[in-house]
């Protein structure tokens, strides 16, 4: 089986549709398939074959990324997308763990990463520099081979080189074409990071394979894509929870009436899809209320690509994340390796199927540690209410074990989000000698809005049970994220309990 015939259709015919638009350039299935063939052509020089040579690529949304992306598959590599805002240690910690060889990058990061890739003996170079002016043929390349490896959000420990095969690629994709109905009609923005599976599978690889159009962003330009969206460009958009939030707070400093074009854009749509982080429910109404947009949330992360999704078609819920995708295995278990099956009751939700990654990446014990009888274990923590999956957080971090009960973070923080002074809030767990863990809540304040403990606690009464109400508050200007906009959790817990210690 050649590459050609496992993932992108599209991308091995000669269609003149539009695959990419890049600014004012416009590319065709056929001139993107030719440019491909041209740079894993260049890559393989005189091999045959790349036999799952790491190579890393550091751009942003653009044709080249595409390019180099597909053309490592292609030759037979191990394609290795990374972060554009990551810092040189982390880069380091990248590139070292995957044993990258060649990285490719774009021309205005050349001179940043030179010192870098020369420490590591790594060749660098540019799109440019691989491209060849002919292609030869490529090399045969069954499903069961590696082909991408994605890095962790390292929110909860260092992050690890995630392997993927096309095999995987292939039904993280497919399952996504069926349940979101992608069609050659659709048409999208995209501009989140791609190192990570969000933008990777869900928008680009889903939206090339089925024959549709992607407008490429090298960042979240709110005035150019709005006017876009006035104009009916777009009939799919995909972003995290914060792009919805960066949005409504941009209606606040427009003119009405150009608020009303913008909704009136979105409302056109035919689907709107939140994820990456939990879409807390007051921004789940207020977009409705805004767009009539009902907006689709879905659960997955690095390692499953998306395993449960709310329904195209059918209800979708506030709150909840919906039921496993076609192809996914889903499951609850308790602490003691026990299937739950009482609605109602919470446990850890393990994944099986194609969509499952193969492995850490030259890390035997950490692959091992994360599979229980062929079970994916994801470390989230849900109940299954009436058929749908609602995230009560991940067991190491979002779990908060206080004065016996077991308490959702991300349930706290739902309701914390409809305080009219708190702009963001993190519900985390301090270590306590009374409670065990203290419900902490760590704010940041609406402009011009003040807040103090008393206030907080008084207004929390009635609102929720007396034990979930936070025993303490900080107040921050700003909670530290990642690219994908989730909290990075264990960094607020590390400034706390320095500031305990000082």
């Amino acid at each position: 089986m050649t590459i050609y015939q496992i993932p992108f259709p599209y991308l091995q015919n000669n269609s003149e549709r539009i695959a990419l638009v890049e600014g004012e350039k416009k590319h065709t299935y056929r001139e993107v398939n030719n440019r491909i063939n041209q740079f894993a052509t260049g890559l393989l020089r005189s091999k045959t074959d790349l036999q799952e040579e790491r190579i890393a690529f550091f751009m942003p949304a653009s044709l080249d990324y595409v390019t180099t992306m597909h053309g490592v598959w292609r030759a037979g590599g191990i394609a290795v997308p990374l972060n554009v805002a990551s810092a040189v240690s982390e880069l380091d910690h990248y590139l070292t763990c995957a044993n990258v060889t060649r990285m490719v990058a774009g021309d205005e990061y050349q001179d940043s990463l030179r010192e870098l890739c020369a420490s590591l003996n790594i060749d660098l170079v540019s799109v440019e520099d691989v491209l060849s002016e002919e292609s030869i043929a490529l090399p045969e390349i069954s499903a069961e081979r590696r082909a991408m490896m994605l890095f962790t959000s390292g929110t909860t420990n260092k992050p690890k080189g995630v392997v993927s095969t096309h095999k995987t690629i292939s039904a993280q994709i497919t399952t996504l074409i069926e349940a979101w109905e992608w069609s050659e009609s659709d048409v999208i923005p995209l501009f989140l990071p791609l190192h990570h599976i969000h933008g990777i599978v869900n928008i680009l690889s889903c939206g090339l394979w089925a024959g549709a159009t992607v407008h490429l962003y090298g960042k979240f330009d709110i005035p150019r894509i709005s006017k876009q969206i006035v104009a009916g460009t777009y009939n799919v958009f995909m972003a995290v929870p914060t792009i919805y939030v960066k949005l409504i707070q941009y209606f606040e400093s427009i003119d009405e009436g150009e608020v009303e074009k913008i909704c009136n854009g979105f409302n056109a749509m035919r689907l709107n899809i939140s994820g990456s982080a939990a879409c807390p429910v007051k921004l789940f109404k207020q977009w409705k209320e805004l767009t009539g947009q009902v907006l689709l949330e879905r659960y997955g992360m690095t390692e499953i690509g998306m395993g449960i999704s709310n329904p195209y078609n059918g209800e979708r819920r506030a709150g909840a994340v919906g039921q496993p995708l076609p192809g996914v295995e889903c499951q609850l278990f308790d602490e003691d390796n026990n299937p739950i099956t009482d609605e109602a009751v919470s446990g850890e939700i393990r994944i099986k199927g194609d969509n499952v990654f193969l492995e850490y990446w030259d890390n035997e014990a950490a692959t091992r540690e994360s599979f229980k009888d062929g079970w994916f274990c994801t470390g989230d923590v849900a109940v299954v209410e009436d058929g749908y999956y609602r995230i009560m957080g991940r067991s190491s971090v979002d779990i908060i074990k206080s004065g016996g009960y077991k308490l959702s973070a991300l349930e706290i923080e739902g309701v914390l989000l409809t305080h009219e002074m708190i702009a963001e809030v993190a519900v985390i767990g301090v270590e306590d000698d009374t409670w065990g863990e203290a419900v902490t809540a760590v704010v940041a304040i609406k402009n011009g809005k003040s807040l103090d403990y008393d206030s907080l606690k008084s207004w929390c009464e009635g609102k929720m049970s007396s034990y979930k109400i936070p025993k303490r508050l900080k107040i921050v200007d700003a909670l530290p994220r990642n690219a994908m906009g989730k909290v990075t959790k264990p960094s607020l817990k590390e400034m706390l309990r320095l500031v305990g210690k000082s």
